[in-house]
């Protein structure tokens, strides 16, 4: 009985890894227009793929007047936070398979920060606030230290879940309050004065908790759990603003 040979061609197809997405991207130029549009790619891409790999396939092989930013590509940098079917996600680390590809995957520029070109938006404001709540250790010895400043495993633990901050601005840019109103800190800016609020060698403590007791500080918080669901680093951002609330209101830090 002769057994049954597959066409060459059958049997390629067969093995191939690759499927057909559609990549639905908000694109905006405003040298062209002031509205924005969306923009259909089709793409033959392994679904074990990130999404950041079929952005690069749309730029180097289909239109390279696509713009977006991206540096370390390992979910690192934070640079490549964008709004991935609707949620604000690494596209790094975002794998095709996991996006059900048979729909179209919608990719746009995070919301509240003015877009710039594509899905590249304007950060200044985000990394103002950064600035503004002093993201360093302050102490008031202002001389070199001459040994290292020790601090107990137990004094680390304390503050460890914020150190994990990669600025991508997902936890930020998916606030409904800094979508309305873009003068409030936003959840990065407080969880990276978290950190040294709550380091027990840093001494400027108060410092950073009157800055946040402003009127665009922790206090309007609304508690909707968006950024820490947002945060790709799996950071408790909600539980950090609410510790930084009852250091306001206890002095105890």
């Amino acid at each position: 009985m002769a057994t049954p040979v597959l066409d060459k061609v059958e049997a390629e197809s067969a093995a191939s890894p690759y499927i057909t997405v559609t990549f639905r991207i908000r694109r905006f130029n405003p040298e062209i227009s002031d509205e924005s549009t969306w923009e259909d790619f089709q793409l033959e891409i392994d679904p074990k793929e990130r999404v950041l790999d079929g952005l690069h396939k749309i730029k180097w092989d289909v239109d390279g007047t696509l713009t977006f930013r991206r540096s370390c590509a390992h979910g690192i940098c934070g640079s490549d936070a964008m709004r991935i079917n609707g949620k604000n996600r690494l596209a790094c680390k975002t794998l095709i398979k996991d996006l059900n590809p048979e729909k179209p995957i919608t990719v746009e520029p995070i919301k509240g920060l003015t877009v710039l070109k594509d899905l590249v938006v304007d950060m200044e404001p985000f990394f103002q606030a950064y600035r503004d709540v002093m993201p360093f250790l302050i102490t008031k010895d202002t001389n070199e230290p001459t040994r290292e400043r020790l601090q107990t495993a137990e004094d680390r633990e304390r503050f460890d879940d914020t150190t994990k901050c990669i600025l991508c601005a997902a936890c930020t840019s998916s606030c409904p309050v800094f979508w309305n109103d873009g003068q409030y800190f936003g959840p990065a800016a407080i969880v990276n004065a978290h950190r040294f609020i709550f380091d027990s060698r840093d001494e400027a403590g108060e410092q950073r908790l009157e800055i946040l007791n402003d009127r665009d500080g922790v206090w309007r918080c609304r508690t909707t759990f968006n950024c820490t669901d947002a945060c790709p680093r799996g950071i408790e951002v909600t539980k950090a603003i609410q510790e930084v609330k009852r250091a306001l209101i206890t002095r105890r830090f």
